[in-house]
């Protein structure tokens, strides 16, 4: 059963209250001092990651994982980025969105939980999870800056003052090296999938071509397009975000919208 009563009750409390927290920043941080409202993001950034924590190391069963957890733990990583880019780029100003985001993943990941997991395999598997999660989380950080880009150029061709705004050429150079991370670890991830698929899965549950590969790998190519056309053809601008987005979404629907069918249309485990 994916529903709220399900969740152990340390993670429904951690998960509540970062989500409070989450929300407070969204719609009341923009009138706190810059301290109080850095703290409260601390606050909600650490329940939130406590919260995440707990679905996988639950004192109360097995640890479960599902569409919802893998997108609140993307979450997590994404406001984890953009948190240690506020000490460099204090121009940077996408806090409230982000935190109106944490606190919707973090109440999607109580509704939806997931399944349990029964680690039968390799002690290596969760490396190869956290992985797969790390290139979620770095993709999802280049997205939030493409659209950030893309927000200051529209300012700027409506010749609005974006003085104190982070420099559109930065915002550049900050979203694709978020790429090029991201597909690093992605093709890590691949790579250790079929490589040790038999001793990550087991021999019956190893490397297959389902849904989940076939988006990945259509999401890695897609990536590899865009790099190499950034690379050899100056690919910039709204022809590279695009590529970008659409990559973003076959890589969302890797993982997050193979098991989102699986657990909550079909109602049944991977």
């Amino acid at each position: 059963a994916m529903i709220l009563p399900s969740v152990p009750l340390p993670s429904l409390i951690s998960g509540l209250a970062a989500a409070l927290a989450y929300a407070l920043v969204a719609f009341w941080g923009g009138r706190l001092p810059e301290k109080r409202a850095q703290a409260l993001v601390t606050l909600a950034w650490a329940l939130h990651a406590l919260s995440v924590l707990l679905s996988l190391f639950s004192p109360e069963g097995p640890p479960r994982f599902g569409f919802a957890p893998a997108l609140s733990a993307t979450a997590w990583l994404v406001l984890t980025f953009y948190t240690l880019e506020r000490h460099w780029f204090p121009q940077l100003q996408a806090r409230w969105t982000l935190a109106g985001l944490g606190a919707l993943a973090v109440v999607l990941a109580l509704l939806f939980p997931g399944q349990p997991l029964h680690l039968k395999a390799s002690a290596w598997l969760p490396l190869h999870w956290v992985l797969g999660l790390a290139s979620y989380g770095l993709f999802a950080a280049a997205v939030v800056h493409a659209v950030l880009m893309t927000r200051t150029e529209k300012l700027i061709r409506q010749a609005v003052d974006v003085e104190g705004s982070l420099p559109l050429l930065t915002l550049e150079r900050l979203t694709f090296r978020f790429v090029k991370a991201g597909f690093v670890l992605l093709s890590a991830t691949l790579l250790a999938g079929w490589w040790f698929s038999d001793h990550l899965y087991g021999a019956e549950t190893g490397w297959r071509w389902d849904h989940k590969t076939v988006f990945a790998v259509l999401a890695w190519l897609t990536f590899a397009g865009l790099l190499l056309a950034r690379n050899r053809l100056g690919w910039r601008g709204r022809k590279a975000t695009r590529v970008l987005y659409a990559g973003a979404g076959l890589l969302l629907l890797s993982y997050a919208g193979s098991r989102f069918v699986l657990e909550v249309i079909l109602g049944r485990a991977a």
